[in-house]
């Protein structure tokens, strides 16, 4: 079933009722979801940009429009439409509301919106903004890598996961862990919470994840999984890419602070998280004399920076605090990957 839809001043086009599907192409296939950058040229006006283009299944696409990647910066635009074939065309992502209409035409109502249309040659999209607002825009794509990506632990860390086999982990009742070894020296959430055998108190983690190829889910149905520091403080692992980054996305701590930037990468990228933490202190009565503290970078950038966490956080393996714990994988089930964990103790 076909409606008009009329844009801007008297810009009237033709959309389908979306209907949620599942991708007719595999995971990895999708050779347009992922980072741009590029200028966007409105009103005369020339800026740069950093575009999250976040998959939705079908060729559907969400782009988020900022002024640049890495930091927490307000969203410039945010479009929705398709990229197919090397065409794209999308609208502003406005609710389409009796207040956004400015008027009638023969076709259908006009709306206080503006269209998107381009085309990829080259490996260049270009495109025109006709509407509400005029302009052009200029897009190349772009691939951020983590620093830390790969990094060998130093003499005198413990090897968590190498990739051969899971002798360092076990599920909570104790028994064997039964995550999957997949390609890539990498385990797969699946079969329940993992946790090490060994408990830690203060530390250096490095860690890495990736997120899977999920267009058509959203929210905390998109990749999702987790970090528990010493079992009780959950660092979020989710497919946020391209979203605000509140604490209940990738980077967050569940329930107490939200990263200082959004630092998630597109599905199927590996991502790290390099972590250091300081165990909660108690007196000789077991008085609480200060809580437990950690510093989190992602990707290479420090989202959270010596914070004091004044709680655990829900989901661990206990709601009391500890001078010492594991580390746990959490089984939210989606098929999360890890790979290359290991851990420094520290006095």
């Amino acid at each position: 079933m076909k409606q008009m839809l009329c844009v801007g001043l008297g810009l009237c086009l033709a959309v389908s009722q979306i209907v949620s599907a599942q991708p007719a192409s595999p995971a990895g296939a999708d050779a347009y979801m992922g980072d741009w950058e590029g200028t966007l040229k409105l009103g005369g006006a020339e800026q740069s940009v950093a575009v999250y283009m976040i998959p939705q299944g079908d060729g559907k696409y969400q782009a988020r429009v900022a002024s640049e990647f890495n930091k927490r910066v307000p969203v410039l635009f945010d479009v929705r439409g398709l990229l197919q074939d090397a065409a794209f065309r999308a609208v502003d992502a406005v609710p389409f509301d009796v207040s956004r209409v400015l008027g009638t035409t023969g076709a259908g109502v006009v709306v206080d919106a503006s269209l998107w249309t381009g085309k990829l040659e080259g490996g260049v999209l270009t495109g025109t903004v006709d509407g509400k607002d005029k302009g052009t825009f200029t897009l190349k794509q772009a691939e951020r890598t983590s620093p830390t990506l790969g990094q060998k632990p130093p003499a005198g860390a413990i090897v968590l996961f190498d990739g051969t086999n899971l002798d360092a982990w076990q599920k909570r009742d104790g028994k064997p862990a039964e995550w999957r070894l997949v390609e890539g020296e990498a385990m797969q959430v699946g079969g329940g919470d993992v946790l090490t055998k060994e408990e830690f108190g203060d530390f250096r983690l490095h860690l890495e994840f990736r997120t899977p190829y999920m267009p058509t889910s959203g929210g905390q149905g998109r990749g999702n999984s987790g970090v528990y520091v010493q079992g009780r403080y959950e660092v979020q692992v989710l497919d946020s890419y391209g979203l605000e980054g509140a604490d209940n996305e990738c980077g967050g701590i569940y329930q107490i602070a939200q990263p200082a930037a959004n630092m998630c990468f597109p599905p199927l990228a590996w991502q790290t998280y390099d972590m250091t933490f300081q165990a909660p202190r108690f007196g000789p009565q077991g008085e609480r004399l200060a809580g437990a503290r950690v510093t989190v970078m992602h990707n290479g950038v420090t989202i959270h920076d010596d914070l004091e966490l004044p709680h655990v956080t829900p989901g661990g393996v206990s709601d009391k605090e500890s001078p010492t714990g594991p580390l746990l994988l959490q089984d939210h089930g989606n098929p999360v990957q890890y790979r290359n964990i290991w851990i420094e103790t520290q006095k």
